[in-house]
């Protein structure tokens, strides 16, 4: 026994001496290795390095049994995570990709918040907003923890160190410490003037983006530059505009604001989405213009003529090539951001893309496409614009509300009247 205590005493000796370092960084919140958020990451890029499918095959459609206005994201172990308006019952829900979507867990959220999406961390714990909260969920059910905000959340972003950003529809701007929901640093209001208590005031102007929601989307976060942009639109204004917050993590405060531009002066639409360096932001105008700004300065590179609305986010590959947002009358468009202009690499009129593109790798990438009377999984090559295949959604109603990629290479879409496909990969 003393010979054994003398040899842990060495051990421990040895250790001490060596300068055991801390290597709590592996349990630190991260994205999914999955699609963790609707517009796949905290840029909202809508791409992943992962190769995509040519060929898919049906797998199975279910049903929540009420709308949704936010694309599903997918987690690490074959969950996948939605948050429904239903009447009754359930509405935020997580079921399982590879067992025909058999439903794992569900409960209720106070009604109001589905243009939001929610968040799947590394270990599948689940980061949702409901009016006046966020909340999060373990694997299971049973709440791991729930906070009071001011607003509607809308989908919140994983920083680094394991922190969690969320910015409300009403302009509060928090961090979290993802594990045990505590605020980290001071709140950030973007908007003053408003009701702390009324959670609820303009949440029927967010989907539409009207102006009695101010952030009527997700912000866009860059791990790589800090940066964080989101769109505005202040109280009396005539249009929303975007402002520029940097993340400085080990800093007082967390997150300053660095900027505020209204270049777009028609006013900006739907979620902006950063590049790959972090470095620039893209957004849409109401102009019918895609427009590029320097995301440290709010200064413009470019902007450029769609002849069409976008009303999604466009997609944002690494080597600078951009799929055009999607909406009702828009074409199949891809350019390339050459610095201080953006050049048009291919355009398909015939072809009417009613989402943004989810593109995986260099060569594929996947949207929902009107056809006909009905609507279509389409997959087609980001080279030229080529269809490579294309697959009827079934009596699919309402509008789509994005695709996701799994990390098995299946493909995810889903349509604001709550229908849901899967397909798996051939």
């Amino acid at each position: 026994m003393l010979r054994r205590l003398a040899a842990l005493a060495g051990t421990l000796s040895v250790l001490a001496a060596a300068g055991c370092t801390n290597t709590d960084h592996w349990v630190e919140a991260a994205p999914s290795l999955g699609w963790s958020a609707p517009y796949a990451d905290a840029a909202n890029s809508s791409y992943t390095d992962r190769a995509g499918a040519r060929e898919l095959t049906a797998d199975w459609t279910r049903s929540v049994k009420g709308t949704l206005g936010a694309g599903v994201a997918l987690g690490t172990n074959n969950y996948l995570a939605l948050n429904a308006q239903t009447e009754t019952g359930c509405s935020l829900m997580v079921w399982e990709i590879d067992n025909n979507a058999r439903q794992r867990w569900c409960t209720r959220l106070w009604p109001g918040g589905g243009f939001a999406g929610p968040l799947m961390d590394g270990f599948d714990n689940l980061y949702i907003g409901q009016p006046g909260a966020i909340v999060s969920f373990p694997p299971t059910q049973w709440i791991r923890w729930r906070q009071p905000v001011i607003g509607m959340p809308q989908t919140p972003r994983l920083l680094a160190d394991g922190q969690l950003l969320v910015v409300t529809h009403l302009g509060q701007v928090l961090v979290f410490n993802a594990h045990r929901g505590t605020v980290e640093g001071t709140p950030l209001d973007l908007v003053s003037g408003l009701d702390p208590t009324d959670s609820e005031r303009g949440l029927a102007d967010c989907a539409p983006a009207r102006a009695e929601c101010p952030v009527a989307a997700a912000p866009a976060f860059s791990p790589k530059s800090n940066a964080i942009v989101l769109s505005i639109w202040q109280p009396g204004a005539e249009a929303a505009t975007l402002v520029g917050l940097r993340y400085r993590p080990g800093n007082s405060p967390l997150v300053s604001r660095e900027w505020t531009s209204d270049a777009v002066a028609a006013g900006v639409l739907a979620a902006p989405a950063l590049s790959a360096d972090g470095r620039t932001v893209y957004v849409n105008g109401r102009d019918r213009k895609l427009w590029a700004l320097d995301a440290e300065t709010g200064a413009v590179k470019w902007s450029s003529p769609l002849k069409f609305l976008a009303q999604t986010p466009p997609t944002v590959a690494p080597d600078g090539t951009l799929i055009v947002g999607g909406g009702p009358k828009t074409a199949l468009v891809a350019l390339r951001d050459e610095g201080d202009r953006a050049t048009e690499l291919w355009r398909r009129t015939e072809v009417n893309p009613l989402t943004t593109a989810s593109q995986a790798g260099p060569e594929l990438a996947y949207t929902v496409a009107a056809d006909g009377d009905g609507m279509a999984l389409l997959v087609f090559d980001t080279r030229d614009g080529s269809t490579v295949n294309s697959y009827p959604l079934e009596r699919a109603a309402g509008f789509p509300v994005g695709v996701s990629l799994g990390s098995d290479r299946s493909v995810i879409a889903a349509t604001s009247a709550g229908q849901v496909y899967g397909f798996r990969a051939d």
